[in-house]
Formats: C-alpha cells, sequence, structure tokens
C-alpha cells in the first residue's frame, strides 16, 4: 500500500514495526500497567513508610526513588494507546463513557491511596486526565469536519479547545493536569510518526517535571509496536486501575500506615 503524507511531511506509519513483527498493543498496555503498579506500591506504601520514620534509611528512600523513576513509563504509554483508541475505536461516546464510569468508580480507591481519605478533592484520578484528553480530541475531530475550508478558523478554534481542556484539567486538580493533555493533544498531532509521536509526548511531561525524564525509555517498546491491538485488554485496565489503588492501601493500612498523606 502506499504510503501517505502528513503534515509534517513524513510517510504514514513510519517508525511503526512491520505488521506481524515486534510487539502489539497489548503489550504495550501490560508493559504500562506493571510500571504504574510499581510506581502506585511506591507511592502508597513505601511513600508512607518513609513518612513514618524519624530517620528515613537511605536505602529505602534509593528504591523508593527508583521504583517511581520506573513508574514514569505508565502515563505516556496510556496516552499513546488512548490515541490509538481514538483513531480506531467504532464508537467515541462508549469510550468517553467508560473513561468517565471508571473515573467516578476510581476516585474514592485513588483517594484512599494516594491521600489517606475517602474524599479528597486537591488530586483527581488519572481517568479524569485522559478523558479530558480524549474530549479535547473529539472537538478536533467534529471542527476538522465542519472546518474543512477555513483552515485558519480551525487552527484558532483548536488551540482555544486546547487551552479549555488543559484550564479544566488544572481546575479539576488531574494527576498530570494540564500538562499532560497538552501531551495528548501533541501526540495525536505527530501520530502517523510513532517514535515522533511518543517523543513529543515525553518532552511535553519532562518540561513538566524532571522527573519524568526517564519516560523516554518507552521509545523502546514504542519502536516495535506494529500496531495490531493483540490479546483484548480492555476492560482489565479498567478495572485494575482501582482495584490494584485499593488493594495498596489496604496492606499499607494492614501494616499501620494507612493515616491521611497530605501530598
Amino acid at each position: 500500500m502506499e504510503n501517505t503524507v502528513n503534515t509534517a511531511g513524513l510517510p504514514e506509519g513510519e517508525g511503526k514495526a512491520p505488521a506481524g513483527k515486534g510487539i502489539t498493543g497489548s503489550t504495550l498496555k501490560m508493559i504500562a500497567i506493571i510500571t504504574m503498579f510499581i510506581d502506585h506500591s511506591a507511592a502508597i506504601i513505601l511513600e508512607r513508610m518513609i513518612w513514618n520514620q524519624e530517620v528515613p534509611s537511605a536505602a529505602l528512600y534509593w528504591v523508593y526513588f527508583v521504583m517511581r523513576m520506573i513508574g514514569r513509563l505508565g502515563f505516556p504509554i496510556f496516552c499513546f494507546l488512548l490515541i490509538e483508541g481514538f483513531c480506531h475505536t467504532r464508537d467515541v461516546k462508549k469510550y468517553a463513557g467508560r473513561l468517565f464510569l471508571f473515573a467516578l468508580i476510581s476516585e474514592i480507591p485513588f483517594d484512599l491511596g494516594f491521600a489517606g481519605t475517602l474524599f479528597y478533592w486537591q488530586y483527581q484520578n488519572v481517568f479524569f486526565t485522559l478523558l479530558v484528553g480524549l474530549l479535547v480530541l473529539i472537538c478536533f475531530r467534529f471542527l476538522e469536519k465542519k472546518q474543512e475550508k477555513n483552515r485558519t478558523l480551525c487552527f484558532i478554534l483548536n488551540c482555544l479547545i486546547l487551552v479549555g481542556g488543559m484550564g479544566l484539567a488544572d481546575l479539576l486538580k488531574t494527576d498530570y493536569g494540564g500538562m499532560g493533555v497538552l501531551a495528548i493533544v501533541w501526540m495525536y498531532l505527530l501520530r502517523r510518526n510513532k517514535m515522533l509521536e511518543a517523543g513529543i509526548g515525553c518532552v511535553v511531561l519532562t518540561l513538566m517535571s524532571w522527573s519524568e525524564i526517564t519516560s523516554f525509555f518507552i521509545l523502546l517498546p514504542i519502536r516495535r509496536y506494529n500496531g495490531e491491538r493483540g490479546w483484548s485488554l480492555k476492560w482489565f485496565f479498567y478495572v485494575f486501575y482501582p482495584a490494584h489503588i485499593f488493594l495498596l492501601y489496604l496492606i499499607a493500612y494492614a501494616m499501620g500506615l494507612g493515616g491521611i498523606m497530605l501530598r
């Protein structure tokens, strides 16, 4: 099939492994889930252990630090997969609905895990960030169809939508906030080249915080991504996210570390 050219002048599909070789979307999702679990184990259990020590152990702190750095791979992979889902889903409204539903379901486990209380309005779970990012992309697509002939107006409106989406994420105080939404948008704009897509997402996140610099390691599996779906893990991630946070909180609580954590 002849390659098409995107707005950056790059062949469509560049930076992607040939179909049938490399790794599938489900493998990427498992990498993101595993690194997220490592990150949350450190944030929910080890961080409490450090805070409860009068003189924090240097060894424990370094284990915590390494685990958090490994965890930086999770979010940009989920952003990458969000864009893949948006581009290939048959019903984007249902996709957004699932994100919203599990954002609500996840909030109490998230608040318990990261704040030690049932309701903590100063920090919302990552499903809300992904949802806001998806809504921005939906608006982009709508405008592309409605303003196909007026590119200047479409560009201006898209910029306003992006600013609105970033502002909404910051207002809701979602995980990664407005910069997370910006990363999603830039990745979407460069989606025809998978390496550029992943790279720009890592750049945006690293500009947000230098602790995100290890996110660039996602370029290794993304380089091997072949564009295939792989195993059906759609519901696994939705359920795993609140379930593993609640489990980690229960472990922390059983260790006498379930009190309030002010981030």
